[in-house]
């Protein structure tokens, strides 16, 4: 991945050919034309559970449609610290109600959570270019 400082307070990331944009709010600085990067980051634990519970479903024909997730944020007090993030996977009527302990757990197993759960090492350097 490339990571483009484009002006102002946005940011790209390109990878393959792909570009994620990204932007602080007005109220930070920014423009406010492209998602803050920690929403990103948090749109791609949603996106990620999503992803497995869609594969669940698809493997067994499970029809999706009216299926959906929803992501609740908890802050602290002061609104400084994300302290839970809470997936709801919005059944529909129709689902099947003996998988529904089942593509709890299957979601809950997106590789997005798991590194969050076990942190990679981190490491930040500077080179010229």
């Amino acid at each position: 991945m490339e990571i483009a400082l484009t002006g102002g307070k946005k940011i790209e990331v390109r990878w393959d050919d792909f570009v994620v944009e990204a932007d602080q709010s007005k109220a930070a600085g920014g423009e406010g034309d492209a998602p803050e990067p920690f929403m990103l980051f948090l749109a791609s634990l949603g996106a990620c559970s999503g992803m497995y519970a869609l594969s669940f479903c698809q493997a067994r024909d499970i029809p999706t449609a009216g299926l959906k997730l929803r992501q609740k944020l908890v802050s602290d007090a002061e609104g400084k610290r994300l302290e839970q993030v809470r997936i709801e996977i919005v059944l529909p009527p129709e689902f099947p109600a003996k998988y529904e302990k089942a593509i709890v757990r299957v979601a809950d197993q997106c590789a997005v959570k798991k590194a969050i759960q076990n942190p990679p090492l981190i490491e930040t350097v500077a080179v010229r270019a």
